[in-house]
């Protein structure tokens, strides 16, 4: 079968810029289309393809015609699906091929995709389910076999949606990315402050916390999935031209036993390449020689959520960690010479005195690359149940984490400029 995965173009829009001129804040994303990669790895009978439109906005209209795709796979974010239902349509009107859906807003809002354009939903980590559906269109069978994970468009009446803990099997380790699906778009691959390609690999999938505002829960169903050591050795090494490798799973560190035997094959597989992951503070401080074996092994930078800079904010967002153990992994960071990329996240409840309390934290502290977002209530999040009361703005378009999508304390000029400036001063001396 012919089968074309799309990875939707930057779509996502921006409220400081379209209402105050305000352009500072709108994020545009680059990286590789890792899901569509790894679903791509496990179709090995079939000829498949790969359009990324944020690198090539054009390239959907460029193979639809002359591909003639029996399937078409759309994934994406929040603030991609409305995009994704308008890709879904433009390929219904311009062929016959069954259109499926997924990635993380298709798994925790299954509904918003019950859409004349769709025909399948697949809900949770898909490399597995997404080919076993491939397989069920090609004999015919769809339609009598109940797959777990995959939910059949009904527009007009309600989905029955599975609920469903993914396990090891869903991520087919056998079956490693198929990252030459990409090679034609791999030049914009960088990290643009340093101009420095940078490839996606998965360690692990899921997150053994429980966040309030995060929505990596609805990917595995609540599971905390590492993929072994050899695959992860094995990914990183069919990356062979690509220097950085972003590790891009929500926490590489949740199970510190394998992440130090990880750190360890990563140093004796004379790869020499540098690494990016994602960690949690407290980690950092329970484990530093962890960190050390890892920083010989090559890693670069440490993405970190501190996300507040007082222990009630922290305890708001069941983030289940203290101000004080993010000062301490700060130092120990530091200490070690590991590059600190810090998320922090400002709510619309925000006065002037707490853009002024966060803006005296950062220039206190050496972080070298603060993040910071817009708490926002994501569908399939406890956040979104909690406050879904108070969204005045409910076009998915702006859940991109840089928009207020309920009521701000501030004026709202008054808030975006606030955090305008905030970004700016924090960035002024950002390194990575």
């Amino acid at each position: 079968m012919n089968i074309l995965l799309v990875n939707p173009p930057n779509c996502g829009r921006s409220i400081p810029e379209e209402r105050y001129g305000i352009t500072s804040l709108k994020q545009i994303f680059r990286g590789e289309p890792l899901a569509l990669e790894e679903l791509a790895g496990n179709l090995l009978r079939h000829n498949v393809r790969i359009v990324d439109l944020k690198a090539d906005p054009g390239g959907l209209d460029a193979e639809l015609p002359g591909f003639r795709p029996d399937v078409v796979g759309i994934t994406g974010v929040t603030c991609e699906a409305n995009t994704m239902l308008q890709l879904a349509a433009k390929v219904k009107e311009s062929c016959r091929a069954t259109v499926v859906v997924g990635g993380i807003h298709a798994s925790n809002d299954p509904a918003f995709f019950n859409h004349d354009a769709v025909d399948y939903i697949v809900a949770g980590i898909g490399k597995k389910t997404f080919a076993d559906l491939v397989a069920a269109l090609e004999t015919g069978t769809e339609k009598r076999l109940s797959l777990p994970g995959v939910i059949r468009t009904r527009p007009g009446r309600q989905l029955a949606r599975p609920s469903r803990r993914a396990t090891v099997a869903d991520l087919v380790m056998d079956h490693p990315p198929a990252y030459d699906l990409v090679s034609q778009y791999r030049s914009y691959y960088v990290l643009e402050k340093l101009g420095i390609n940078m490839g996606f690999v998965a360690s692990a999938y899921g997150c053994p916390h429980r966040c309030s505002f995060c929505c990596i829960t609805g990917q595995t169903g609540g599971s905390y999935l590492q993929k072994t050591i050899d695959a992860v050795i094995r990914d990183i090494g069919l990356l062979a031209e690509v220097p950085v490798i972003r590790l891009v799973d929500a926490n590489t560190f949740g199970d510190v036993r394998r992440a130090t035997a990880l750190g360890r094959a990563l140093l004796e597989s004379g790869l020499n390449k540098q690494y990016l992951a994602d960690i949690r503070s407290d980690t950092v401080v329970r484990h530093p020689e962890m960190l050390r074996q890892w920083k010989e092994a090559g890693l670069r930078a440490v993405i970190i959520g501190f996300e507040g800079v007082d222990d009630a904010s922290l305890a708001a967002m069941n983030k289940a960690n203290q101000v004080c153990m993010n000062t301490e992994a700060i130092a120990i960071l530091n200490d070690m010479g590991i590059t600190i990329v810090g998320d922090f996240i400002i709510s619309p409840d925000y006065d002037e005195d707490d853009f002024e309390r966060l803006s005296t934290y950062l220039g206190e502290k050496q972080i070298d690359l603060p993040m910071i977002t817009v708490m926002t209530p994501l569908p399939g999040t406890s956040l979104y149940r909690e406050q879904q009361h108070r969204i005045l703005n409910h076009n998915l378009d702006y859940y991109t984490l840089t928009n207020a999508v309920t009521e701000t304390k501030l004026e709202e000029k008054r808030f975006y400029t606030l955090y305008a400036r905030l970004l700016a001063s924090s960035h002024r001396n950002a390194r990575l």
